[in-house]
């Protein structure tokens, strides 16, 4: 009769009750693996991410959270190599979320999420008023039971991983000689996994930052644009816009012979906003503007950017 595997040497059984306690954190895991691998790739995948002259870069948002964040010198230093930096954070994020959801050495996946989630509620969302309305705060304390518990044995790799040198080394293997090899081909899946996710990166990265050939500019691009007819904008209500370089704004008829415009970017971290009342408010972390574009809320510190408007012949225009 075979010897009862002793807790974490076999992955438990999927079909097992689901008011069993193994259940308990897939939901989490699988939320906050997935938000993870999402975050990672999407700064990944984003051209401003690593232009070091770009507003929505890594660079910029680091410079502008060493001004308020508690380990501001630190922010600075990281600052002096956005590149590294950038490429860091977000690379690690897909290491947690591929980590995370594969079950593969989750309680340091794990603890990867937590130290990148107060990281960011330390610089980002540190200015954030009330605090809950940061969502950093929340990923930090949420990575917290499966950085105690990590995945117990449920959908685990490295229980697998386990299970299958224990069945092969019996009954010559050594506790130190089972954890050489688990990370010996953890790290095997890991690189291939790293290898194969770089290769799409790099590939979908020269597809989209290498388009056509560069025409000649139109000279026509900077032409005034109608927006809208006056009669169908009213007092004291904005319209949503696209200016001539595809970026969105919203057109505002303060009174009867004003009009205003701004861009429809948060100028913290270049999240969307959304008219409030006589404002604006970015629902990523809590910024508001009144109707001229100043700041009435942080963690933004400068105002909307204003697009410049004209009325011609009874048509609001771009100037």
């Amino acid at each position: 009769m075979s010897p009862t595997p002793s807790p974490g040497e076999t992955t438990p059984r999927a079909d097992a009750p689901l008011r069993t306690p193994i259940w308990a954190l897939l939901p989490l895991r699988v939320f906050l693996g997935g938000t993870f691998l999402y975050a990672g790739l999407s700064k990944i995948l984003d051209t401003h991410y690593l232009d070091h002259t770009s507003p929505l870069g890594v660079h910029a948002q680091m410079l502008h959270a060493a001004t308020t964040s508690p380990i501001g010198p630190l922010v600075s230093f990281a600052a002096e190599h956005p590149t590294v930096t950038g490429l860091v954070i977000a690379f690690g994020e897909v290491a947690v979320g591929l980590g995370t959801l594969l079950g593969l050495f989750t309680d340091i996946a794990a603890l990867g999420g937590f130290l990148l989630a107060l990281s960011f509620f330390l610089t980002v969302s540190w200015t954030t008023r009330p605090y809950y309305f940061g969502a950093d705060i929340v990923f930090a304390a949420a990575w917290t039971p499966l950085l105690v518990a990590g995945d117990a044995g449920l959908f685990s790799t490295t229980a697998r991983l386990r299970a299958a040198i224990r069945r092969r080394r019996q009954p010559n293997s050594t506790p130190d000689d089972v954890k050489r090899r688990i990370l010996l081909w953890g790290g095997l899946i890991t690189a291939t996994t790293a290898a194969l996710g770089g290769g799409v990166i790099a590939l979908t990265r020269r597809t989209t930052t290498n388009p056509k050939p560069s025409q000649p500019t139109d000279p026509g691009t900077n032409s005034p644009t109608v927006i809208a007819a006056v009669s169908a904008v009213a007092v004291g209500s904005s319209t949503r816009f696209t200016t001539p370089n595809g970026s969105a704004a919203y057109l505002l008829r303060p009174s009867t012979d004003t009009f205003m415009a701004f861009l429809a970017t948060c100028t913290h971290q270049g999240c969307p906003i959304t008219p409030t009342g006589s404002g604006f408010r970015c629902p990523c972390h809590g910024s508001t503007f009144d109707g001229n574009g100043q700041v009435t809320g942080g963690p933004a510190t400068k105002p909307l950017i204003n697009v410049p408007v004209q009325v011609v012949d009874g048509q609001v225009t771009t100037a």
